[in-house]
């Protein structure tokens, strides 16, 4: 048999071979030699190294069995390689176990979980603001008509008490003879004559006017209305000749002396910020100069849209070099308002599953180094680092570099690991545990074998078809995504599939078959937000796989409505040559685990009916 196969390859095939090979030997003992444990039945009171040889397919890592022989998959002899053990009661069975050349080849960095000061620079972007307690806003005490403006033009500054227009006023003439009429009688009704003078007053005429009517004897025709403030003019509502009613508009002055520079800051750095907090920055339209002032005041509020909320910092504006709306670029260095002294660590040591996060310490007094998963819960970011709010202790040591691949190698080994956080064997179709299965395990580990753990079952409704088709007509746009290797679309793509899954109706399936598809439900639901919330194109396609190989037995075993064609093709290469399946519409071979560097890359096995 084997020399049948060597025939029919080609020398492109041989060369392939020959460096998987090597490779193939290295590999299979860094990722999968620890996972093996011990059936020997003694307990032992020390610590001990066991070595142990197996034989393992270069092509096929998977395989491993006790004795040399051919790979049921590829027919290629097994290789022997030798896999460590640690022995000893104290030893946790979710350890992953690597050896120093191992963690060589995976690059594999540590570093101590340390206190220390928190520190990260803000960028903030912000606008010019005028300070609302200098604002005036005129408006017409009284219903009349404009008879002159002192104020022509918008932006024109004035002082406080300063004419700003002239009024003539039926109302406030009728008033002011009802004034001269109670003067008559202020001995003796003093009331009334009070009466008329705060009527006056309330119409913003001041106590000057009121005496000059007083000592006039007459009413005054117009009346002159004056600025509160000093300031600029912003609003000027009214021309010469208009008539106003009562609470009319008419200009609003401001005083720009002092402004307000209000910056946005998003939820995220909220907790990095304080009042009293220096804030450098620079105006686009000043290049050059620089300005700084303190956190005077942060908004209890954010904006259910934006999600930012307001820091005002108060700037003295005694050049006008401030003007209203300009933009700022502002940066705050800052540290932890509670607590100057946190755990930290850095990002790179952190494997985010979107509601998790990960890390991976390192077992202490190992002879071979080991490393155990560990969920914590973190606080704010801080530049390079996240502050520990829970689960890291002082002194520890965890993998900063290389995490990705200890990861993959406790899901692969059954262990507790991102994805898999409860741990146990996973079966992604080129099975990739650490233990001994026969050729009837395998066969049912490959999808391109139809009756691999596939249970036909003949009463499944047409409805529940239609709708695993709707589900397969979504995952063919996701392959797509992966052909193109734009990891964006991929995102879009999968949160469809994941919507497609959720509206199958399950409760259409009865006993074995109902059973059957839950179990391939929560595997493919698993791998699709795997798809969605980790970060880089590769660890995406090695969740694809699992979703493809699942979806394979979800067609195998229902099959789907309408006459729609669809192939299972192979890719040997990918994976590290491990070997991964995809469901095509067509039998045209465009590879999504390599995209344009490996388009063609692949192989029809079979129709999927």
């Amino acid at each position: 048999m084997k020399s049948n196969i060597l025939k029919t390859l080609n020398k492109r095939e041989a060369i392939i071979i020959g460096i998987t090979l090597v490779t193939g030997l290295f590999f299979g003992s860094v990722f999968f030699g620890g996972s093996e444990e011990s059936h020997d039945g003694h307990n032992h009171e020390e610590t001990a190294n066991t070595k142990k040889t197996v034989y393992t397919c270069s092509m096929h890592p998977q395989i491993k069995q006790n004795e040399p022989g051919l790979c049921p998959i590829c027919a290629m002899d097994l290789v022997p390689i030798t896999i460590l053990h640690v022995e000893g009661n104290n030893i946790d069975p979710n350890e992953i176990q690597m050896t120093e050349s191992a963690i060589k080849l995976a690059d594999v960095q540590t570093t101590i979980v340390k206190h220390g000061v928190p520190e990260k620079s803000v960028y903030l972007l912000g606008k010019v603001k005028a300070d609302e307690r200098n604002i005036a806003e005129l408006t017409a005490r009284f219903g009349g008509r404009i008879e002159k403006l002192f104020v022509n033009y918008t932006g024109q500054n004035v002082k406080k008490g300063q004419k700003l227009s002239t009024i003539y006023s039926p109302d406030l003439i009728t008033a002011q003879k009802e004034l001269l009429e109670a003067i008559k009688y202020k001995e003796s009704n003093p009331s009334f004559y009070k009466a008329s003078r705060s009527k006056l007053k309330l119409w913003d005429l001041t106590g000057a006017q009121i005496d000059a009517i007083e000592n006039n004897g007459e009413p005054i025709l117009y009346f002159d209305i004056l600025s509160p403030i000093s300031g600029t003019v912003t609003k000027r509502h009214i021309a010469t000749g208009d008539y106003v009613k009562e609470g009319s508009a008419l200009f609003e002055v401001i005083d720009l002396s002092r402004v307000w520079v209000m910056f946005d800051a998003y939820e995220s750095d909220l907790p990095w910020i304080k009042p009293g907090d220096k804030i450098d920055f620079t105006l686009l339209s000043l290049p050059g100069k620089n300005y700084s002032g303190k956190v005077s005041y942060i908004d209890p509020f954010i904006d259910p849209i934006t999600r930012i909320a307001q820091v005002r910092v108060e700037i003295a504006n005694k050049d006008k070099d401030f003007k209203l709306e300009m933009f700022v670029n502002g940066i705050l260095e800052s540290n932890i308002a509670k607590n100057p002294n946190e755990l930290l660590i850095p990002k790179s040591a952190i494997l985010w599953t979107g509601k998790r996060a990960v890390v991976y310490v390192k077992v202490p007094d190992r002879e071979i180094p080991a490393f155990l998963y560990r969920e914590i819960v973190l606080g704010p970011e801080a530049g390079n680092f996240y502050v520990v709010a829970k689960g890291l202790s002082e002194g520890e040591e965890i993998v900063t570099n290389g995490v990705f691949k200890i990861d993959a190698s406790a899901q692969l080994a059954g262990k507790p690991s991102m994805m898999n956080p409860e741990g146990g064997k996973i079966s992604t179709g080129h099975n990739h545990g650490g233990t001994q299965m026969s050729d009837e395990e395998m066969k049912a580990m490959d999808p391109s074998d139809k009756k691999a753990e596939t249970m036909n079952f003949t009463d499944v409704s047409e409805t529940f078809k239609k709708q695993l088709g709707e589900l397969v007509s979504d995952y063919l746009k996701l392959k797509d995504a992966f052909v193109a290797t734009d990891e964006t679309q991929v995102e879009v793509e999968a949160k469809i599939v994941l919507s497609s899954l959720n509206k199958l109706d399950t409760t259409l399936l009865n006993g074995n078959a109902h059973l059957k598809w839950m179990n391939l439900l929560k595997s493919i639901e698993d791998n699709l937000n795997g798809i969605i919330n980790m970060k880089g194109i590769d660890m995406k396609r090695s969740h694809f796989s699992i979703v493809s190989n699942k979806l394979t037995e979800a067609v195998d075993m229902s099959g789907i409505a309408g006459n729609q064609s669809l192939y299972l093709e192979f890719c040997p290469m990918a994976f590290e040559n491990e070997g991964a399946f995809w469901i095509s519409g067509d039998k045209e071979i465009r590879n999504p685990y390599f995209g344009d560097k490996m388009l063609k890359c692949g192989e029809v096995k079979r129709e999927l009916k």
